[in-house]
């Protein structure tokens, strides 16, 4: 899976895992903390030596440092109480052209390999494993192999076929032709049918260069560092593609997947000396070391700002080609491998971009001149050296420069002016509740963090080290008030690394790409003797034979019974009746301070006419203010008190009766147990009292909402194909359409359009008033024991609170499928019928 579109998110989101909807908790450090605890620098375990060993009680792990003695391999282990476990092993691959090798080779070395000569290990391992995450990724500089899963067993099963895979591929010529490219015949029974391109890599970045995000992403960052690996197309341009050889990669695949060039990492609660024993022995003991020689130099600075204009196909959901422009300003930040450095310009640039609060919302998405801000905004520390990048998309081309006015004039008013002090006291709140609101993909999440700075020697233990950076940062702070300015003036304003990139739609684009395929094509058509050809013939024939034959998986390592638990841990569930008929699920958890809250209203008599609209309505109910707060008091106080309020559209089908299903809202949330009492007033001040006069921030809304859908049809066609597919199956699959289908996306097309808003308002109106007048409310909470009696009266309060009809209150009994409903972990709410 190619990820050069893929960033690692700022300090505030990269350790979260999740949103507020997702079930999350934190574990203990007990057991596997104190036993790595006991290991000693220099200590040699299994050809591996300890280089350090550290304690992180911000994230309740102990990290564990090592170097494989006869490779050099680099090796971190991060023990901790959690069951999920995940090993990853990551490779530093720096591509010098787009010809995407790094990609492809991604795919070929998981179509068997020495020990593992099946096709395709990794698919045939689905239903021989227990594994809760499988997949493997391509980055701008690295290739990333995780898994995931709870059965010790498992994990080792799982952990030889990925080793074999990575240091043992078998990177058959016919592997290559199917995953890279290939000229064949496009009947290949047929040696009369023209030749034409084929491959998986060669087509998946043909379709993902039909996205104008990732066109413009990818232009940004080959312009903005030009001098090196990140000049290229680590995926591979499809025009650029057939020019690799089988040869060239295989070449590539003996110096970047080497162990001197590898980064191990292990996670979880299952022995560290287990792990290095089968890793030395399968793997890196068939190795000698060497210099890989893959690192990545520093970008040389520019003297003078720069400027580059690219064309994209224009957007088929758009009424014309007015309005669909986009402009960015870049700029380039320090290495990344400077953790604290980076920590700050994460802060800066979520105090820049991130709320309606935020200069920049205030300036670009408040100024009517565009519908979102441009792909790739904010703070991005994929690459060595960051980078920073503002702008708007959606625009008249006219308005090009206007946005680059305000960029400059935004950036003026901050060193000036500063920053609000809640805000930055909301930011840090926000990290405080993150390093305690950890999800069950935690491990995965944390190898995402550290990937991009380990790969250029940073140091991954530092970076995991967030209680001392803040501890630092308010330092700062409290040392220099201007602490903040100086830095937007230092690496924004003062800065002569300086991208401004635009980006217009040329109704002739697809057909242009088309054209120089075209000529591609009979460029390497022209060059093929009669030999030639007839050997594309052949090893077409050859390929589409082994395609039809079924694998042998016979192979591979499975589970037996005796290897699997016998009985699923039970988790103890109270439900009570709250402010006199609402049943209320209580879960006693290891949350660490945290409390997790969840409602759900029906919305089973909600008018037809009104149902293409819950979608909106969910989506702006927690942005617009409420009772006394405006929209943007309200978004300070969501960041001061909470990790986040939400609500989102639930169809919850019955798999037992095909014609029955629920529908309604699921709100979530969860705060520190200190702000209990806050976070449920404001989802009481939110739901009896919402702002949805504010028609001015509601049509700025919708604009961002509208442009984030259309973005995301090309990157997921395939589950709008499912959804629409679905839709005559049962009358839950054509909600399900009306709700997340291209129905929503043209709807939410429509309404950004309209000039008076006034009657989508009054549907959400409506849809409020159904809501506060269900009769089937229900809730879920995820909290310590210690906090579980303050935890009940602040539920009964808030429920206490809400103005509901005045009807008598009974759940509606209908057939809910148990766990579909608030699953928390194994935490399902039954349904209560009287």
């Amino acid at each position: 899976m190619w990820r050069g579109g893929w960033r690692a998110q700022g300090a505030l989101r990269r350790l979260s895992g999740g949103s507020a909807h997702l079930r999350a908790w934190r574990w203990g450090s007990t057991k596997a903390c104190e036993r790595a605890l006991q290991y000693r620098i220099g200590e040699r375990i299994h050809s591996f030596t300890v280089s350090q060993v550290t304690p992180v009680p911000e994230l309740s792990l102990t990290a564990v440092k090592l170097s494989h003695d006869g490779t050099g391999a680099q090796y971190l282990h991060l023990a901790r109480e959690d069951r999920n476990n995940l090993f990853s092993v990551q490779f530093r691959t720096t591509p010098t052209d787009s010809s995407g090798t790094p990609h492809i080779l991604e795919h070929t070395v998981l179509c068997g390999s020495q020990r593992y000569p099946c096709r395709d290990p990794f698919f045939k391992m689905l239903n021989r494993s227990l594994s809760t995450f499988m997949n493997a990724f391509t980055a701008s500089d690295y290739t990333l192999y995780p898994f995931s899963t709870q059965n010790p067993k498992d994990f080792q099963n799982l952990l030889s076929v990925y080793l074999d895979a990575a240091f043992f591929p078998c990177l058959r010529e016919l592997d290559f032709w199917q995953e890279g490219w290939r000229l064949e015949h496009e009947d290949p029974n047929d040696p009369q049918t023209p030749l034409v391109f084929k491959g998986v890599v060669f087509n998946e970045m043909k379709g993902a260069f039909t996205d104008n995000e990732r066109i413009f992403s990818q232009h940004l960052q080959n312009r903005l560092l030009p001098d090196h690996t990140y000049s290229v197309v680590s995926g591979g341009d499809p025009l650029c593609i057939p020019d690799l050889t089988w040869e060239q990669l295989r070449q590539f695949h003996a110096v970047h997947y080497h162990p001197s060039n590898a980064r191990f990492f292990t996670y979880g609660n299952f022995p560290l000396e287990q792990h290095l024993k089968q890793i030395h022995e399968e793997a890196l003991s068939k190795f000698q070391r060497i210099e890989p020689r893959t690192s990545v130099p520093a970008q040389k600075p520019w003297d003078e700002p720069r400027e580059f204009q690219i064309t994209c196909a224009p957007d088929s959901l758009a009424e014309g080609p007015s309005g669909q422009t986009t402009i960015s300003v870049s700029f380039l930040l320090p290495d990344i491998t400077d953790t604290f450095e980076a920590f700050t310009l994460s802060l800066l640039s979520s105090l820049l971009i991130s709320g309606p609060n935020a200069p920049f919302y205030k300036a670009l998405i408040e100024s009517g001149l565009g519908t979102d801000f441009s792909p790739d905004v904010g703070y991005n520390g994929c690459t060595r050296e960051a980078y920073f990048s503002v702008g708007l998309q959606g625009i008249a081309e006219k308005d090009v420069q206007t946005v680059r006015d305000i960029v400059d004039r935004t950036l003026d008013d901050v060193i000036e002016k500063g920053f609000e002090e809640d805000r930055i006291e909301a930011l840090l709140h926000k990290i405080e509740i993150q390093m305690k609101h950890q999800s069950v993909s935690f491990g995965l999440t944390l190898t995402s963090y550290i990937a991009s700075c380990w790969n250029h020697d940073g140091d991954p233990i530092e970076l995991l080290k967030l209680g001392s950076q803040v501890a630092q940062f308010r330092k700062c702070l409290k040392e220099n008030p201007r602490f903040l300015q100086e830095k937007v003036k230092q690496y924004f304003k003062n800065n002569r690394h300086k991208l401004t990139l635009s980006m217009k739609p040329d109704d002739k684009y697809s057909e242009k790409q088309a054209q120089m395929e075209t000529e591609k094509l009979q460029q390497k058509v022209t060059s093929l003797s009669p030999e030639d050809k007839q050997q594309i013939y052949e090893k077409g024939l050859e390929l589409q034979a082994q395609q039809s034959q079924p694998p042998d998986a016979s192979c591979l390592p499975a589970l037996r019974v005796s290897d699997v638990e016998p009985r699923i841990p039970l988790t103890e569930l109270e439900v009570v009746q709250a402010a006199g008929d609402t049943p209320v699920q209580y879960c006693a958890q290891p949350t660490n301070g945290v409390v997790y809250f969840r409602a759900f209203s029906s919305l089973n008599a909600l008018p037809e006419e009104l149902r293409p609209y819950v979608p909106l309505f969910c989506s702006v109910l927690t942005k617009l203010g409420c009772g006394s707060l405006d929209y943007r008091e309200l978004a300070q106080q969501v960041e001061l008190k909470t990790g986040g309020l939400a609500a989102a559209p639930q169809v919850l089908p019955d798999d037992s009766h095909l014609n029955t299903y629920e529908q309604g809202v699921l709100f979530s949330s969860f705060c520190l147990d200190r702000n209990l009492a806050d976070m449920m007033h404001l989802w009481s001040e939110i739901l009896n009292d919402p702002r949805l006069e504010e028609e001015e921030h509601f049509r700025v809304l919708v604009r961002m909402a509208a442009q984030e859908l259309s973005n995301g049809v090309p990157d997921s066609g395939h589950l709008y194909a499912s959804i629409r597919a679905g839709r005559t199956l049962a009358p839950a699959g054509d909600l399900q359409e009306t709700f997340a289908g291209m129905d929503q996306v043209l709807l939410m097309k429509r309404i950004a359009e309209m000039t008076n808003l006034q009657p989508i308002l009054g549907n959400l109106l409506h849809i409020w008033k159904h809501l506060l007048s269900c009769d089937s409310l229900r809730c879920s909470v995820n909290a310590t024991a210690q906090q579980m009696s303050q935890v009940e009266g602040a539920v009964e309060t808030f429920l206490r609170s809400l103005s509901r009809s005045e009807k008598e209150q009974r759940p509606v009994c209908l057939h809910v499928v148990e766990g579909l409903l608030i699953s928390l972990g194994n935490i399902s709410l039954p349904e209560t019928c009287t």
